[in-house]
């Protein structure tokens, strides 16, 4: 069963690898042996990490890339593949967020979110699965959240832009099926990450939200790596078009249950 999830020999772009949760889904893809092209808008941010996969003995190529920027997008994907010839997986985790009361969003914060994430995220895709589609074979996977199927007040752009990740993922992987590339959309619930570190120090917001999640946590970033592994891999080979939650079950819509003296076990 190991060489389902072995992508020894095989190349990956994990797109926002210079921290957070992009990081964790490049260190999942280059243990199970795949090598890397990782991108951040700033590609000196990725000196320290660009080391870290070469001492596991991975090729590994950094290279700049701005999503809201379409020229930086295509150059991105010809210079990973003359360096690589074939990419194999694209993980479209590159993207970010503004916080703010609906009441209060700008026409630039909407522009700023849904750039990023959605659009962004389209554009990456489409320069990468050309290759994908020349050579009949190809694992995109965008990282959606859990707002990709639920809303949540103060989150009005960054919702929408997710829930869009989770339709254009349909949308592409009816458009490629026929060449051999797969899309699938990995949606992580609650994650503690740079862009959301601030919510982690209220204990009060903890407690409820472990109160709202059936495993009564928050996700760590290494509960990703099977789910990042899977859609990668040969193991997922039938798969397309899918929404993947790893989310301990917040969008079960669970609450605290007032429970009775009589109704204990």
């Amino acid at each position: 069963m190991s060489e389902l999830f072995d992508l020894t020999g095989q190349t990956a772009i994990v797109t926002g690898t210079s921290r957070g949760l992009g990081q964790y889904f490049a260190r999942a893809l280059a243990n199970a042996g795949a090598d890397l092209v990782i991108t951040s808008r700033r590609r000196d941010s990725l000196v320290e990490f660009e080391s870290e996969m070469r001492s596991l003995g991975r090729r590994v190529l950094s290279l700049e890339l701005d999503v809201r920027d379409h020229t930086s997008i295509e150059r991105m994907a010809k210079e990973a593949i003359a360096a690589f010839g074939q990419i194999h997986i694209l993980v479209n985790n590159a993207g970010c967020n503004v916080r703010k009361p609906a009441l209060d969003v700008t026409w630039d914060d909407w522009n700023l979110v849904l750039d990023t994430n959605l659009r962004g995220s389209f554009f990456v895709a489409q320069a990468v699965a050309r290759n994908m589609v020349q050579h009949g074979y190809g694992r995109i996977i965008n990282i959606g959240s859990v707002t990709s199927v639920a809303g949540y007040a103060g989150l009005a752009p960054y919702t929408a832009s997710r829930g869009g990740i989770r339709q254009l993922t349909m949308s592409l992987a009816d458009d490629w099926g026929k060449y051999g590339v797969t899309v699938n959309c990995l949606a992580p619930g609650w994650f503690e990450t740079a862009q959301n570190r601030v919510l982690y120090e209220d204990s009060e917001w903890v407690e409820y939200l472990k109160d709202r999640i059936p495993l009564k946590r928050p996700g760590a970033p290494h509960d990703l790596d099977g789910a990042i592994v899977f859609l990668a891999s040969e193991s997922s080979r039938y798969i397309t078009g899918q929404t993947l939650l790893v989310d301990g079950g917040i969008s079960t819509g669970a609450v605290r249950a007032t429970v009775s003296a009589k109704d204990k076990p």
